[in-house]
């Protein structure tokens, strides 16, 4: 390796990168095991650039770099996304301001968006361009010109409406158009000069540095192409092993875990993957039961099978059927068991290809390379000469001519869609490692991934769903005893103030500070006195009264209510305020109650009197939870009904897994979007949730005919439909509405 490296003048580049990879492990900034093909170079490794042993797994330094290939190597990190600035930062002070720069990206004018950027420059309104727009295949890289061929309705509205058909027309002359300029997610090119020797530089109007040429052109010159990649992932690890360390006194050296552990496999064959990397779609975790991986080469197989693609689904089913034996493992010749064993006969990896044309053809690494290059190309006139040289060698190593030729169409077939295995260990590790923490220390590894998706309340719900599965408590939050984010206590998993919503960063810094000095926070009045009310004003009380997080002041009266407490407590939110800043105000100006008596309103060991109010229901009291946290925390509206319903035969949606049967399930609904077929009939899509899940549900129009007035937001109902699942969702085609009180007897 190094001979090549060195061949092809590349130690500066490894230098470079081991440089800064040096820098961010001295600093304690989580970086990851790798990832592309430079986990196969034993020099990577070495350097400590890559985590993963290529001579254990089989990685192959030629799917790298080799002599046979013009472009520059691509060495991609993996960094914190919180820390990776700092690491972006320490190469532009090493290597000059002058010298470092990010990369321009531009956006370009795609499908729905030039229409909508169409429609509205043509004074349509927005809801004719949006349908227009939701007419267009939701389908990667897709052109208006696809979009006509694909959606009937569509074409149909270009051809019986004129003001859509100048939409269109003019849409596809504007498409691929350049929309705007930004910086790229990942891309730092480093120049020995000042880049402006070689390219020309970009400032945004948010005064941000890059290039004015993107990553095609910048690599076409000769500089030099880092990228710095943000992985929430390694985020996550970091956090929880740091509360593990500052909670149970237990240091978890995520490099030392054994790769052999029961539980952690246990998790990944009961498809309890959700927040594990990589691992956590719907089909990937229904995969992962099938499956039932037992070690770290069929992650890595599950990894790399588990990708778009036409084969995808047979071979991952071919995959598992012989992983249990149900389908004999055959090799059309001995000489492919020991490249094969590991994936049970099954082509998977890249470097399999290669590995089978450089033992049973006599192909250099490199040359099989270029042929797994070409073969993923489909490149016809490389293939025929390509094919007469495999055949022929592999016949003059003792393959008979026959199966020569039927092993090469094999690797032909499979080469377009084998996975880099490189890429595939190296992420199957982090996953590995994920998993391994979910299963062994499974409150710290929620509370680290809860604080990471605190601001995206659909995740936030699904993940909370999963501490209910794992039997994690989760408490709500309290400004007595919760912190910024999630934490861990004796009790459980504490709600972090930061995910309610209207309550910044600082406006809890300010509260933390005040409970740090003056210790717990015995009334509303209390903490208006000691808070700056600057950050902590109206809105933040209100928002942490409606999230529940004042529950501990109301502990003085076990007699009142929650509904009421909290009820009473909003009531005092605006009179506590207007106490805190006198009393502020006084404070500065010297002044202090004579006698040191209380302000009216408040009880004489300072905690508040509460005022008057009419207690909340128990639905007025969720609904304001959900206003706050964007989720229903310390229940849900079905669950009053729970027992009812199940007596009814009324499913819960965590519950449902048959495709095709007919099931009523209930819900409360959290969205509706009205739709039209091409026919004009109106239609809806829905959101049903129940606190354990939500569930997307379609009503064509006989359906909607019927129940179109119950589909309205906040409602609890009842759908009854046939499910349909597919490998990444479910949905259900709804047959009837029923509101849960007519179908449960009590009226509406």
């Amino acid at each position: 390796e190094i001979d090549v490296i060195k061949r092809m003048r590349y130690p500066g580049y490894f230098l470079i990168v081991w440089d800064f990879i040096r820098y961010a492990r001295d600093r304690g900034v989580p970086v990851g095991p790798g990832r592309g093909s430079a986990a196969g170079s034993l020099v990577a490794y070495c350097l400590q650039i890559t985590d993963v042993d290529p001579l254990e797994f089989d990685l192959i330094f030629e799917r790298f770099l080799n002599p046979e290939r013009v472009s520059l190597p691509d060495i991609d990190i993996d960094f914190c996304e919180r820390r990776r600035g700092e690491v972006i930062e320490y190469v532009t002070r090493k290597y000059g301001r002058e010298n470092v720069a990010q990369i321009i990206t531009f956006g370009t004018m795609k499908a729905r968006a030039v229409v909508r950027d169409v429609g509205r420059t043509l004074g349509m309104s927005y809801a004719d361009v949006d349908r227009v727009a939701k007419q267009i295949p939701a389908t990667i890289d897709i052109t208006l010109d696809r979009a006509m061929d694909e959606s009937p309705t569509l074409k149909e509205m270009w051809q019986r409406d004129e003001r859509v058909r100048e939409l269109i027309n003019v849409s596809k002359r504007l498409e691929g158009v350049t929309r705007h300029a930004s910086v790229h997610a990942a891309g730092v090119v480093i120049a020995p000069r000042p880049i402006t020797e070689f390219a020309p530089l970009y400032k945004s109007q948010k005064d941000e540095i890059t290039t004015q040429w993107a990553m095609k052109e910048i690599e076409r010159v000769g500089l030099l192409k880092m990228d710095f990649l943000g992985l929430s992932t390694l985020t996550l690890l970091h956090d929880a092993v740091e509360h593990i360390r500052a909670t149970t006194g237990t240091q978890v050296d995520l490099a030392q875990i054994p790769l052999d552990d029961v539980k952690t496999y246990q998790l990944f064959s009961e498809g309890q993957t959700l927040g594990i990397f990589q691992f956590e779609s719907s089909g990937m975790r229904e995969t992962l039961r099938k499956a039932k991986p037992q070690r770290f080469d069929d992650l890595i197989a599950l990894n790399a099978l588990y990708r778009p693609g036409p084969l995808r689904g047979g071979v991952i089913d071919d995959f598992i059927a012989r992983k249990h034996g149900k389908v004999d493992i055959a090799y059309q010749v001995p000489q492919l068991k020991p490249i094969l064993n590991d994936t049970y006969g099954v082509i998977a990896y890249q470097e399999q290809v290669m590995r089978i044309a450089s033992d049973l053809a006599g192909f250099t690494l490199g040359e099989a390379d270029v042929l797994r290059k070409a073969m993923g190309k489909k490149d016809a006139s490389v293939m025929e000469a390509q094919r007469g040289r495999f055949v022929n060698g592999a016949i003059d190593r003792g393959v008979p001519p026959k199966k020569a030729v039927k092993i090469f169409d094999l690797i032909e077939h499979f080469a377009g869609y084998g996975f880099n295995k490189s890429h595939s260990t190296t992420y199957a590790l982090l996953a590995y490692q994920t998993a391994y923490l979910k299963a062994n220390h499974p409150q710290h590894f929620m509370a680290a991934l809860l604080t990471i998706e605190r601001q995206n309340t659909d995740k936030l719900a699904i993940y909370l769903g999963e501490c209910r599965d794992m039997n994690v408590t989760i408490l709500s939050p309290d400004v007595n005893t919760s912190g910024l984010h999630f934490i861990v206590t004796d009790e459980g998993v504490r709600f972090g103030l930061e995910a309610i919503k209207n309550v910044g960063e600082a406006a809890i810094a300010s509260i933390l500070e005040s409970r740090e000095q003056r210790g717990r926070i015995t009334s509303l009045n209390r903490l208006c006195e000691e808070v700056d009310l600057r950050l902590v004003n109206r809105r933040v009380l209100e928002s942490l009264v409606k999230a529940g997080a004042f529950d501990s002041l109301l502990e003085a009266t076990p007699t009142m209510s929650v509904g009421e407490g909290r009820a009473r407590l909003l009531a005092a939110a605006g009179r506590a305020i207007e106490h805190g800043t006198r009393r502020q105000r006084d404070r500065d100006r010297g002044q202090h109650e004579l006698f040191g008596e209380s302000d009216p309103g408040e009880t004489t060991d300072g905690t508040i009197a509460f005022p008057p109010a009419t207690p909340w229901t128990e639905a007025e009291q969720l609904g304001f939870e959900k206003e706050a946290l964007g989720l229903y925390l310390s229940g849900h509206p079905v669950d009053r009904h729970a027992e009812q319903l199940q007596a009814a035969g009324v499913k819960r949606i965590e519950q449902l897994d048959s495709a095709g049967e007919s099931i009523p399930v209930a819900g409360i609904i959290s969205s509706v979007r009205a739709l039209t077929t091409r026919k004009g009939d109106p239609m809806a899509v829905v959101t049903l949730e129940d606190g354990g899940g939500s569930l997307e549900v379609v009503v064509f129009p006989e359906a909607y005919r019927k129940y179109g007035s119950l589909l309205q937001i906040d409602r609890l109902v009842v759908i009854r439909g046939r499910l349909e699942k597919d490998e990444e969702t479910a949905r259900l085609i709804a047959a009837e509405v029923q509101s849960v009180n007519r179908l449960l007897g009590d009226g509406g």
